[in-house]
C-alpha cells in the first residue's frame, strides 16, 4: 500500500511529474534511489521524484535491472492522485 501520508498534498512540481508520467515522457533507473528523466533530461528535483516513487505513485512500466532504465508509469494510486480514475481502474 502506498505511503500517501508522506505526500498529503501534491505540489505543482509533483503534479507536473505525474502528468509527464501519464503522458509516457518519463523513465527511471532500477535502483533503491532511482534517477528520473523527463523527455530524456534529468528531472530538476530528484528528491521529489524519488519521493513519488517511494510513495508508490510512480513505478517502472517493465522489470528493470539495477542501473538500467525503463519507462515509468503511474500506479493506480498515482492515477487516483491526479484524478485520472480511468487509469486507476
Amino acid at each position: 500500500m502506498p505511503e500517501l501520508s508522506r505526500l498529503p498534498e501534491l505540489s505543482r512540481r509533483e503534479v507536473a511529474l505525474l502528468r509527464a508520467t501519464a503522458e509516457d515522457r518519463v523513465d527511471l533507473t532500477g535502483s533503491a534511489e532511482p534517477d528520473v528523466r523527463v523527455d530524456g533530461l534529468p528531472f530538476c528535483d530528484p528528491t521529489t521524484a524519488r519521493a513519488l516513487v517511494h510513495a508508490g505513485l510512480v513505478e517502472p512500466a517493465t522489470p528493470v535491472a539495477p542501473g538500467r532504465r525503463a519507462p515509468a508509469r503511474l500506479t493506480a494510486a498515482g492515477a487516483a492522485a491526479l484524478g485520472l480514475a480511468h487509469l486507476a481502474a
